[in-house]
């Protein structure tokens, strides 16, 4: 059975947001979820939230990892500062700017650009209108990290709020097998 850790952002990821839908997917398709809900999430702290996911990732083992908005950050902070075991998958789904400054993510900024994401295979999925990160920032974002891209149009930050309450192409992305 492979195991999935879903991580969310700033707010969560309840229901209606695609991250819930997935998680509720993959159960039926037999994969081990975890979808932690990380401290203070309306109010985050990187500390915080970094040490939550060292317990949950040292805790479950995952095979792959899915990232919504800060959770990509969260990310970037982790691989950064911990060696861990090579995933099969990472997706990150909607990253946030360097430029960001909402005051409640403050100890997110500035974030570091990893060298590895211990993945064998990684996308970043963005939109052509996410308020959060534009295009052209998606794009350099996903040469730097040299990973795969997927770009969906007028997606918004591709959340509940924007019309995202599935999102089957990360199923399909997670089910495809690596060549």
């Amino acid at each position: 059975m492979k195991k999935v850790l879903i991580l969310h952002g700033w707010g969560g990821s309840d229901e209606p947001h695609w991250q819930w839908w997935v998680a509720k997917e993959l159960e039926k398709l037999d994969y081990e979820i975890s979808f932690p809900d990380l401290p203070s999430r309306d109010t985050p702290n990187l500390e915080e939230w970094l040490t939550t996911l060292k317990k949950e990732f040292d805790r479950f083992q995952p095979d792959m990892v899915l990232c919504h908005s800060l959770a990509n950050i969260l990310w970037f902070h982790f691989v950064s500062k911990y060696e861990i075991k090579e995933l099969e998958k990472l997706m990150l789904v909607a990253p946030v700017s360097q430029d960001c400054d909402e005051k409640e993510l403050s100890t997110f900024f500035p974030y570091p650009i990893p060298d590895n994401l211990y993945a064998k295979e990684s996308i970043l999925v963005g939109s052509t209108n996410d308020e959060y990160l534009d295009l052209d920032e998606a794009i350099q974002l996903q040469s730097k990290l040299n990973v795969g891209l997927k770009i969906l149009q007028d997606a918004g930050h591709i959340n509940a709020q924007s019309g995202f309450g599935e999102l089957q192409c990360a199923i399909d992305w997670i089910e495809r097998e690596i060549d």
